[in-house]
């Protein structure tokens, strides 16, 4: 599937790539509308139907993915409610090996995310993947979500890479969409980025459910 050869850098996605997205899923679906009709006083039904069609409205976008956004919009303390439930950051499967064998092959690795930059440092606290990466850019320093082609012509910007000898991973299609229109020569989905959650039907791309299907350390 996966000719190492022709790759010189590695763009991973962090949520539902290199960690479970079991926590960020029970978080926004579970968590967060309990705990904001609790402080609210308000129904849970009510609760959830509030918070789904705001999050839903800003999808795909910086502010989807923003802390301080949705700590103004909710009137919540967003990153202080994650950590109440932080024994659920994980890594998913075989992470730790496929990082360390990307060393070995002497693989330049970069983690590349949307994910806001309390939030970042929070699941870098917990698990300690930043020791074998090169480099972090979060979307919320160039400005752009990974879904927007700006953000990939300002990660060029950010990082020397050649984009046809370039492997990205991600679980996020419209993302996957975006880096294959500027140019990324190689694309992976992950398959079941929720260890929760189902195995999906990647039509589009070329899709993994472990790591040890492109390992070859």
């Amino acid at each position: 599937m996966l000719d190492w050869q022709d790759v010189d850098t590695v763009l991973l996605d962090m949520d539902g790539t290199l960690l479970d997205l079991h926590y960020d899923n029970h978080f926004w679906l579970t968590h967060l509308p309990r705990r904001y009709a609790e402080i609210h006083d308000i129904p849970l039904a009510q609760a959830e139907e509030r918070l789904g069609a705001q999050i839903d409205a800003r999808r795909g976008t910086l502010e989807w993915y923003c802390l301080n956004f949705w700590s103004r919009e909710l009137k919540l303390d967003i990153a202080t409610i994650l950590r109440e439930i932080e024994d659920r950051i994980a890594l998913r499967p075989q992470t730790e090996s496929f990082l360390e064998g990307l060393r070995q092959l002497n693989k330049r690795a970069f983690l590349v995310t949307n994910a806001h930059p309390d939030s970042l440092a929070h699941k870098l606290e917990i698990t300690g993947i930043d020791r074998w990466l090169d480099g972090i850019v979060s979307s919320h320093d160039l400005g752009h979500a990974k879904e927007s082609g700006h953000f990939w012509a300002a990660l060029r910007q950010h990082i020397d890479f050649e984009p046809s000898r370039t492997l990205f991973v991600d679980d996020n299609e419209s993302v996957l969409a975006a880096a294959r229109d500027y140019g990324i020569g190689r694309l992976l989905c992950i398959r079941q980025p929720d260890s929760r959650g189902p195995m999906r039907v990647i039509a589009d791309f070329p899709a993994i459910h472990q790591f040890d299907e492109i390992m070859i350390i």
